[in-house]
């Protein structure tokens, strides 16, 4: 057989989980709306922390099954995702009504441009300031492959979408269909959180904070609305 039929099968199987898990897109979606133009690490973080809970979930059924309940654990990580969504939506609404000093300056972007505009920093007792912005996407990076992983432990019926890998006739048919499947992760929630970045960075950029927080807020609601959903639903 031809490896790109797996190949293809994996890629489209992954995007389709992706895409038609609301959950997974709660937990993106308020981090990406914060990192604006850097909102592709942010899916990228999550695709591979999902990668690692599904590895991690897959070697404890197959190795400690009549040990540990795997299915418990997994019972109880997709309440815990609920959890986590509602804290994601109440701090992405927090950050929407949260006092923070702020000022006008002329600021250098990666684009060359000079904008001026309004911006926060961290200010020290010498008088100057550092930026936050790295800091604070390094924790939003940080979050993002944590819920990822979580996500990935949420779950058993993840082995479902791996039940093709046991009709290919060959290994390597076998293995296209996993790299596959693991490339879609990542390209569709990267795609995800680029536009949802995107958007946000150009209501921003523009000036327009009531479209900007009113993104911020449907992010915000959006992962409340779920992680209610996800708690009372399992």
């Amino acid at each position: 057989m031809d490896t790109t039929f797996p190949l293809t099968a994996g890629l489209i199987a992954s995007i389709l989980h992706v895409i038609a898990g609301p959950d997974h897109l709660a937990a993106v979606a308020p981090f990406a709306i914060e990192s604006k133009r850097r909102a592709w690490k942010i899916g990228l973080f999550w695709g591979i922390g999902h990668l690692v809970g599904m590895i991690a979930i897959g070697l404890l059924f197959a190795i400690f099954k009549e040990v540990i309940p795997v299915e418990e654990i997994s019972l109880y990580s997709e309440q815990l995702v609920g959890v986590v969504l509602v804290g994601i939506g109440c701090w992405a609404l927090f950050r929407i009504f949260q006092k923070r000093k702020k000022h006008k300056h002329l600021h250098l972007h990666t684009e060359n441009q000079p904008v001026i505009h309004s911006h926060e920093h961290r200010h020290d007792g010498s008088g100057s300031h550092h930026h936050v912005h790295n800091e604070k996407i390094k924790q939003n990076n940080l979050a993002s492959f944590s819920i990822g992983i979580l996500h990935g432990l949420a779950g058993v019926s993840h082995f479902l979408l791996f039940l093709p890998v046991l009709g290919f006739e060959t290994q390597s048919d076998s293995i296209a269909y996993i790299i596959g499947f693991g490339a879609g992760i990542l390209v569709a929630m990267i795609t995800f959180a680029f536009v949802i970045g995107k958007v946000s960075a150009l209501a921003k950029n523009g000036h327009s904070d009531m479209f900007f927080n009113g993104i911020r807020m449907a992010g915000g609601l959006f992962a409340i609305i779920i992680g209610v959903y996800w708690i009372f639903s399992f």
